[in-house]
């Protein structure tokens, strides 16, 4: 599989790095490189920035493939090496489809990028809650807290609701999207998503804490 990550990874990383290339010579001197909530462009780089995308896709493809080696034994991503895999992937897809948003934007395209990142912001919640049940307990992927580190049983059911509010806050980010809600109504829907499982995983690991430590 990891083999697999790294071909695919490296096919979207070559196509978007292409599609810049191509466009190079259109595009303006000076590029957005950065948006703040409400889509306006408040930092810029030299044209070359274009290329940043596909620099970070090469960065997180080789950190991706490198973490697995770093995890402690009792943490080892291989338990579920193929959601591990997937989701890797479906970053890198992100980044390039970022990518080649930015490229739509500066060629013309009729596309705000506050609701294009938003969109994609979304899409990639959806996708990940979609396996976020499956992930096991590991330093790197999933929601992350002292609690749910520290109980097996804390972390299932952390991601088991993760798993929902994810999906659904992407679905609503979507919907906002879609009804012409403001860009940064996703983004505050998807970090309501992440934020709900992780203040939950302090409740559900007092609340076993104090029936005596039962299945902590």
């Amino acid at each position: 599989m990891n083999k697999r990550f790294l071909v695919l990874a490296g096919l979207i990383c070559a196509a978007t790095g292409a599609a810049a290339l191509l466009a190079f010579g259109r595009l303006p001197a000076r590029i957005p490189v950065h948006w703040n909530l409400d889509g306006a462009a408040d930092a810029f780089g030299p044209r070359m920035a274009i290329f940043l995308f596909t620099v970070l896709m090469l960065l997180f493809g080789a950190l991706w493939s490198l973490l697995p080696r770093l995890s402690p034994r009792r943490y080892d991503v291989e338990r579920f090496g193929a959601v591990w895999w997937r989701s890797g992937l479906l970053v890198v897809a992100l980044l390039g489809y970022m990518q080649m948003m930015l490229l739509w934007h500066l060629l013309g395209g009729p596309v705000g990028m506050d609701r294009a990142l938003g969109g994609g912001l979304a899409i990639l919640t959806i996708l990940l809650g979609n396996v976020l049940g499956k992930v096991r307990r590991n330093f790197w992927l999933g929601i992350r807290t002292p609690w749910t580190l520290a109980s097996e049983r804390v972390w299932y059911a952390t991601h088991r609701l993760a798993a929902k509010t994810m999906v659904l806050g992407g679905l609503l980010a979507l919907a906002g999207l879609a009804a012409g809600a403001p860009a940064r109504f996703a983004t505050l829907a998807v970090a309501a998503a992440a934020l709900l499982p992780a203040v939950w995983s302090l409740v559900y690991y007092k609340r076993l804490d104090s029936a005596g430590g039962a299945g902590l």
